[in-house]
């Protein structure tokens, strides 16, 4: 893995800690998750302004990425009415890179090397060892746990559709502005449900929002850039270290517990890193 890419996908992961992190102190999560995407629709929209059109190839990726996005969000605010996600997101997360990789292998044939597939096991099983930081780790109802294991297939899903559909578009911010502008349909619907409670949500919490919106914005549109210059199961492996990086930020600025568990987590996670960064 490039020192470029492995870079931009670890910036990446900071950004998305950190605006997950936002989204965790938010009053209202489903007007977040609404704002976000209209920060998305909006981004989209501006990019346009400057880019080119995406090959028609990719077209259809474009289409199919929007509709799992769609999902994701779905399945993202019932894991939060259902779920502590500090608890069960991190399996999502963990089970994505080997998701990818197997993805990448069948539908892009990415052939990874042993030792990269070691790297991305190592990785995975140290984002997901944040879940088993708690008595009693798994001990969740069955519908959150679909919602979990849902996501994390998702995730999976669209980080390989998006993979492919960059690669294939030859104008990769094109890809993305008509990505981002897809999520229109998100913002509006979820607005109009909850109307009634925009006028207390704005202020602080709007600002918060949209600050968390840009973030995400940059965070997701540098992975996609990342995935044109290394494989996707490596990409999507340090991309999703960002839960770890949350659970850090967790630790030494909220003071949350445990914190040797947490460090021992993402000492595992960087040795996958690490061991990623070799792998030519």
């Amino acid at each position: 893995m490039s020192a470029i890419a492995l870079s931009l996908a670890l910036f990446a992961a900071c950004l998305h800690a950190t605006w997950n992190a936002m989204v965790k102190v938010a009053p209202d999560r489903a007007l977040v998750l609404a704002a976000i995407a209209g920060v998305h629709t909006l981004c989209g929209l501006a990019m346009m302004s400057v880019a080119g059109v995406p090959a028609v190839e990719s077209w259809p990726y474009i289409a199919a990425s929007a509709l799992l996005h769609y999902f994701y969000y779905l399945f993202l605010f019932e894991s939060y009415r259902f779920g502590d996600l500090s608890q069960v997101y991190p399996i999502a997360r963990g089970m994505a890179p080997l998701l990818v990789a197997l993805g990448a292998l069948l539908f892009a044939g990415e052939v990874l090397s042993v030792k990269a597939w070691i790297a991305i096991i190592i990785t995975s099983s140290g984002i997901m060892a944040i879940a088993f930081m708690r008595r009693n780790p798994l001990k969740a109802d069955r519908k959150t746990l679909a919602y979990t294991l849902a996501n994390g297939v998702i995730i999976a899903a669209y980080s390989i559709v998006d993979g492919i559909g960059v690669r294939l578009s030859g104008d990769p911010l094109g890809y993305m502005a008509w990505l981002f502008f897809s999520e229109l349909p998100v913002a509006v619907v979820i607005f109009a449900v909850r109307r009634h409670t925009l006028p207390a949500f704005a202020g602080p919490g709007m600002s918060l929002a949209v600050a968390g919106g840009v973030l995400s914005v940059a965070a997701y549109g540098i992975v996609l850039y990342a995935n044109t210059l290394a494989p996707l199961g490596a990409v999507s492996a340090v991309r999703e270290s960002s839960v770890i990086i949350a659970a850090l930020l967790g630790t030494f600025l909220l003071g949350e517990t445990p914190r040797r568990h947490r460090l021992a987590s993402a000492a595992v996670v960087a040795t996958g890193i690490i061991m990623l960064a070799s792998v030519r």
